[in-house]
């Protein structure tokens, strides 16, 4: 899969105070070029610097071809989680569901590329990179 990047952070959930503000800032700039596209939309992590506790890229991307572009293994396995979309916090909660399995053994992750897939249907899952 290629995706064409839009939006790139570096941050880190449990050491940076201003992790909150980069993710929203990033969201917002990249709004403005995805406004009145109908496609889906990857929040794409990657680049880790360890587990989840470690630094991390996190990038707002969509399916194409372009000069900043990422392309993700197509052998990769992954475990998918759907988001409940009719709670505020979904996404949030999820990724907490994720660590929270990861903990107690049942989650072997990769770190390699996970990602937030936005459809236009309003439909979010969260793809996370297994170990064979």
């Amino acid at each position: 899969m290629e995706l064409k990047v839009i939006e790139k952070i570096r941050t880190n959930n449990f050491n940076d105070e201003l992790v909150m503000q980069k993710i929203t800032d990033m969201w917002k700039n990249a709004s403005t070029v995805l406004a009145g596209k109908n496609e889906v939309v990857y929040g794409l992590y990657h680049e880790y610097e360890s587990n989840y506790r470690g630094d991390y890229t996190l990038c707002v991307a969509v399916e194409g071809k372009d000069k900043t572009k990422l392309v993700i293994p197509n052998d990769t396995r992954y475990e998918v989680f759907n988001v409940d979309t009719n709670d505020e916090k979904g996404v949030f909660n999820t990724w907490t569901k994720i660590w929270e399995k990861e903990e107690v053994g049942q989650l072997k992750r990769a770190y390699t590329y996970d990602f937030e897939k936005y459809y236009p249907d309003g439909g979010i899952e969260i793809s996370i990179a297994i170990k064979e």
